[in-house]
């Protein structure tokens, strides 16, 4: 299975079933798919709001107006529930969006209708840092190449998300350094710099082929459950 793969709505959809049934619970199904807590959460809360439809995964973003995003925004701010049961209200697919409308929002830029998951995508890219990129593949990684995800996150464009992933799939950790130019930059690292920020992609692409292997054995108790 490559790295793209992704949960199948029948996972998702027995996972959440029998976590909101009592029979499972979150943290254990998490450390049985070895993804974060947060993600089969958002999973129960996708099903709350939008029923089985939240659970299928979709090539098409989520469009949502200016009035949902301020709602949204002013209800968490103005304390009337968690990430969660915001998300749940205004059926918003993940909390992510909605923890980047409240960073726009506070940061005092109006909040516009989109049709790109809730977030418009910045198409002009912006100078990152070595560290910055190194993140930002990280993350990536760890979210099944999710390149609009990750430009959300990171506030940088999808093109540049997509970009440092495939430079370091082809040239490694040093593909992410910025050599242009001649001088010696700050950009420039010592062998023990490289080598932690080595470490630190190698152990998301670590965590991604657990959570895989442990997707196929998931899939197969499902199967053996339902033969």
């Amino acid at each position: 299975m490559g790295r793209k793969a992704k949960f199948s709505f029948e996972i998702k959809m027995d996972v959440v079933q029998r976590c909101l049934v009592g029979k499972t619970t979150v943290n254990h199904e998490a450390v049985l798919l070895s993804i974060h807590p947060e993600r089969i959460r958002e999973w129960i809360s996708l099903y709350q709001s939008l029923g089985e439809e939240g659970l299928h995964t979709t090539s098409k973003n989520t469009a949502y107006s200016a009035d949902t995003k301020e709602s949204a925004v002013l209800d968490y701010l103005n304390g009337k529930g968690s990430y969660a049961a915001i998300c749940r209200k205004y059926g918003i697919r993940s909390s992510a969006q909605l923890r980047s409308w409240i960073l726009k929002y506070n940061g005092h830029e109006k909040l516009k209708a989109s049709g790109t998951g809730g977030c418009p995508i910045m198409t002009k890219g912006r100078k990152t840092t070595f560290e910055e990129r190194v993140e930002i593949v990280q993350y990536c990684i760890s979210h099944e190449h999710n390149y609009s995800e990750t430009a959300e996150k990171y506030l940088v464009s999808y093109q540049q998300a997509r970009n440092y992933s495939v430079k370091y799939e082809s040239g490694g950790i040093d593909a992410l350094k910025d050599n242009r130019g001649k001088r010696k930059t700050p950009d420039d690292m010592s062998e023990v710099e490289r080598l932690r920020a080595e470490v630190k992609i190698l152990r998301a692409e670590k965590e991604r082929a657990e959570m895989e292997a442990s997707f196929l054995k998931k899939l197969g108790e499902i199967e053996r459950r339902r033969g």
